[in-house]
């Protein structure tokens, strides 16, 4: 495999306070109702107990990304790094990305009638930075990695209630949340 920078999500560390996608948003200033980044519940029938498992999704980066395959302009290139970049300018809005992404990355802005999505803030990783949510992340639950040399002994690319798609490869890769323990009294 190539070099493949994929984002690692720590569902253990999480706390589900959105930073990471306030971080986007205040980089890329997206329309309202756009997002490039959400922090999502894991839902009670995948972590039914009282503390709470969130999940923070973007753009998967996929090795094989769909709307790349979809563009009929060729919008989207895929760098050498693994990081699948949608160019804007050359988006004409025809909304295949967005219907054929089983991930939902690629969004549509009304406003502006193209696409667009996270672009893994390339331009802070080619100056030497973080992306802006993994920067902003106070508990260090996100991160990236290259996946194709990283030892991610612990992690998964598909945690319970994650859509597969094997063809697409998917990136981003997801430690799963500790179960609680239980403590009990013993009355003797």
């Amino acid at each position: 495999m190539k070099k493949q920078l994929g984002f690692l999500v720590d569902t253990e560390k999480c706390i589900g306070c959105f930073t990471c996608a306030m971080a986007c948003k205040n980089v890329y200033h997206q329309q309202k109702g756009i997002v490039w980044r959400q922090v999502h519940p894991m839902g009670e029938s995948i972590y039914p107990h009282r503390e709470r498992a969130w999940l923070s999704l973007a753009c998967n980066h996929c090795e094989n990304p769909v709307c790349l395959e979809q563009c009929p302009v060729k919008a989207y290139t895929k760098r050498e790094d693994g990081i699948v970049v949608h160019d804007q300018d050359a988006c004409i809005g025809c909304g295949n990305c967005v219907r054929s992404c089983p991930y939902g990355a690629p969004r549509m802005n009304p406003v502006e009638k193209r696409a667009e999505k996270c672009s893994m803030c390339w331009q802070r990783i080619d100056a030497g930075l973080d992306p802006a949510c993994v920067h902003s992340c106070p508990v260090g639950a996100l991160s990236i990695a290259d996946i194709s040399t990283a030892r991610l002994d612990g992690w998964v690319q598909y945690p319970a209630g994650y859509p597969e798609s094997r063809r697409l490869n998917p990136s981003t890769r997801f430690k799963a949340p500790r179960q609680p323990r239980e403590v009990r009294r013993n009355d003797a």
